[in-house]
C-alpha cells in the first residue's frame, strides 16, 4: 500500500483497460496513486462498471447534452474539483478537455502513436494504427504528454516505440501498442506523482 499517494482523477470514454491497469500497478505498488474519482463522456461503458466495482465515484457527461465544448468542460471540472485531485489523467478520453481554471497539477494524456505524427483532432484508435500501416512506417508507439488546451501538442513527457511488422493490421499494431501504453503510462505518473509529493 502506498504511503500518502497522489490523489488522482480518471477521465474516459469507453473499455476502462487504462483505468483496469492503473488500478492493479496501484495494488502491487508500484504506482503511488490514488483514484478519487473517475469521469466518462459514455453511458453503459465497461469504464463506468469498473470504477463502480471499486466504489469510486463515478459521473457521466456526454458531450451532446452541452451546447458547447467550454460549458461540457465546466461541468466536468465543477464536478471533479469537489474531489481535490493532485493530477488529472486522461485514459482513452475522446472528447476535447480543458483544464480547470487555476488548477496548477499536471493534465496528461497517452496517445496511441508517436507525436508529433499521427495526431490531432480525428486521430484515435485505429484510425491512427491504420495510418501508421498506410505510411508504411517500421515503428509506431506511444506519447505520454502533458494537455495544453489543443489536440496532442503539448509537451512530450516520454515515448515508447513498438515495430510495426510486415503482417500487421490495425488490430494487431493496436494490441501491441496497447501493452505498451500498458507499461510507459504507470511510470511516467509515477514519477510526476514522485514530483509532486516533493514539492
Amino acid at each position: 500500500m502506498n504511503v500518502n499517494p497522489v490523489k488522482c482523477v480518471v477521465l474516459l470514454s469507453g473499455s476502462g483497460r487504462t483505468l483496469a491497469n492503473f488500478l492493479e500497478k496501484i495494488e502491487s505498488g508500484e504506482l503511488p496513486l490514488q483514484i478519487v474519482a473517475v469521469v466518462s463522456s459514455r453511458r453503459n461503458v465497461l469504464g463506468v462498471e469498473i470504477a463502480r466495482s471499486r466504489d469510486i465515484p463515478v459521473e457521466i457527461f456526454p458531450r451532446r447534452r452541452f451546447k458547447s465544448i467550454e460549458f461540457h468542460n465546466e461541468a466536468i471540472n465543477h464536478w471533479l474539483l469537489q474531489f481535490a485531485p493532485e493530477l488529472i489523467v486522461l485514459a482513452g478520453y475522446l472528447c476535447f478537455y480543458l483544464q480547470p481554471e487555476g488548477f496548477t497539477g499536471p493534465v496528461v494524456n497517452i496517445h496511441p502513436a508517436l507525436l508529433p505524427k499521427y495526431g490531432g483532432q480525428g486521430y484515435y484508435g485505429d484510425k491512427v494504427h491504420q495510418a501508421v500501416i498506410d505510411a508504411g512506417d517500421d515503428q509506431s508507439g506511444c506519447t505520454v504528454h502533458l494537455v495544453d488546451g489543443q489536440y496532442d501538442t503539448g509537451r512530450i513527457l516520454e515515448q515508447q516505440t513498438v515495430a510495426v511488422l510486415p503482417d500487421d493490421d490495425a488490430d494487431s499494431l493496436a494490441s501491441r501498442v496497447f501493452d505498451a501504453e500498458c507499461e510507459l503510462y504507470p511510470r511516467v505518473l509515477a514519477k510526476l506523482a514522485g514530483d509532486i509529493r516533493q514539492k
